[in-house]
């Protein structure tokens, strides 16, 4: 049994993938926004349009015989739009520094949310390095298409020879052309169909690739677990992994801390949508004061426009008298200069 979230700064590797592209991502170790329990922390996403990995060691372990859990919670406080959610396993040695989207894994499992389209649980397992999608459920097939052609799987036909009664009181313009009753009514006789072969079932060949493998589900070296993500949104917080093979251990844990705080965490959160609804109708409140305000402010600022340039007209009729007064003056002294 690991829980893999005790003691994280000493027992994560941040990897250096996409440093040197600064396009990598930093890891917050927090409760969140809003929370059941301050001081049950996970690892949080924080910056937006960032890659991220980062992975912790665990004792090397093989599933072989063993009922294999894989838990862990995550909580998305970005209102995520498109992005993932999910976690891997690893084998055998891995270089945690350079741990990144190209690292073979074997398994990988968690939330993928893009639009509308796309919001399901991914549950992916690697089988002799080939990648598996596990698919629960295979529709069977609706398309009109000819599955074989000739093939003939109705054991009963309606019979040719049967002909349309004569009941005295059938008349053809006025009841219409008689055409035989459908095949559930018992008046429409049946006959054996002499082209039955039985009810058609796909044919088994041999596959001169398959062989039969016991431990098909074997992973026989885990050793690690780690989370490669891109995200446009950051705000994705990760907690409570467990990596056991004990499913009543792991419903025990989860009852602990996901069952335990989770009313708490819906509370939290409401109150911070409470508070966030009100700080935008107090905002939008202030705006609408300040937009009825500005008119009043204008007019004014009008009228001590107004006022300032009458000052000014008086101001310019006196100086303009001043030098009239002055030109009058000038003429006789340029006259008696003359």
């Amino acid at each position: 049994m690991h829980t893999l979230l005790d003691g994280w700064e000493t027992r994560w590797v941040k990897s250096d993938w996409k440093k040197d592209e600064n396009t990598a991502g930093e890891w917050n170790y927090t409760s969140g926004k809003w929370n059941g329990d301050p001081n049950d922390k996970g690892i949080q996403t924080s910056e937006d349009y960032r890659f991220y990995a980062i992975s912790a060691e665990f004792p090397e372990f093989s599933n072989k015989d063993k009922t294999l859990v894989f838990q862990f919670s995550v909580k998305h406080e970005q209102k995520l739009d498109c992005g993932g959610g999910y976690m891997k396993l690893l084998s055998g040695e891995v270089d945690q520094k350079k741990f990144g989207g190209d690292t073979p894994y074997s398994i990988m499992f968690g939330p993928d949310i893009c639009g509308y389209s796309t919001k399901k649980v991914h549950a992916i397992l690697n089988y002799n390095e080939s990648n598996h999608l596990i698919k629960k459920e295979v529709p069977c097939e609706t398309d009109q298409l000819t599955h074989p052609e000739d093939w003939d799987d109705k054991e009963y036909i309606p019979d040719p020879e049967d002909k349309k009664p004569e009941p005295e009181d059938w008349d053809d313009e006025e009841d219409g052309e008689w055409t035989a009753p459908p095949l559930p009514t018992l008046s429409t006789r049946k006959i054996k169909n002499p082209n039955y072969k039985g009810k058609w079932k796909a044919p088994m060949i041999d596959n001169p690739d398959f062989k039969d493998d016991t431990d098909l589900y074997v992973y026989p070296n885990l050793k690690y677990v780690g989370i490669e993500l891109w995200q446009v949104k950051s705000g994705t917080l990760f907690d409570n992994v467990l990596i056991c093979d004990d499913p009543e251990y792991a419903k025990k844990l989860a009852e602990e801390t996901w069952e335990k705080n989770k009313d708490a965490e819906k509370a939290a959160f409401e109150a911070a949508e409470r508070l966030k609804k009100r700080s935008i109708k107090a905002l939008t409140t202030i705006e609408k004061k300040e937009s009825k305000d500005d008119p009043v402010d204008s007019d004014a600022d009008e009228e001590e426009d107004d006022d300032a340039d009458e000052a000014e007209g008086e101001d310019d009729g006196e100086i303009k008298s001043d030098v009239a007064e002055d030109s009058a003056d000038s003429k006789d002294d340029v006259h008696d200069e003359l």
